[in-house]
């Protein structure tokens, strides 16, 4: 089983976890390019993968129920809000992605491909 490493491995992914967890975390997006940069297959619907803390552990078994390879500005705000992480607008989401991507020293623009990734909990009582 593949595993998926939310966020930074600090309090971001703790709470990118809880989130999850919670039922509240079903999306969440990555850069295209991250994926060749370290030669990493998109995900596919019906994939189970291993949900890991900061510390490599297993917290979770999620399965993806939905992929699409879209650029940053097409990203529908269905996606954006269903990250959970409190995103007022789409405007905001845009903001604080390219936020997050340009401290890891990505530039994104309007047209970077982004992979856009849904998911379901399917078990939680790994912690």
């Amino acid at each position: 089983m593949r595993s998926m490493e939310l966020g930074t491995p600090d309090g971001m992914r703790v709470e990118l976890n809880a989130l999850v967890l919670e039922g509240r975390k079903t999306t969440t997006t990555g850069l295209l390019a991250d994926y060749a940069a370290q030669a990493e297959d998109l995900e596919h619907p019906g994939e189970r993968l291993a949900l890991l803390d900061v510390r490599g552990r297993l917290v979770a078994v999620i399965e993806i129920t939905g992929i699409e390879v879209t650029s940053f500005a097409a990203v529908a705000w269905e996606h954006a809000r269903a990250e959970g992480e409190g995103f007022t607008s789409l405007d905001d989401w845009r903001a604080g992605h390219r936020r997050y991507w340009g401290r890891l020293g990505s530039v994104v623009e309007d047209d970077t491909e982004v992979v856009c990734l849904a998911f379901r909990l399917v078990d939680g009582d790994k912690c």
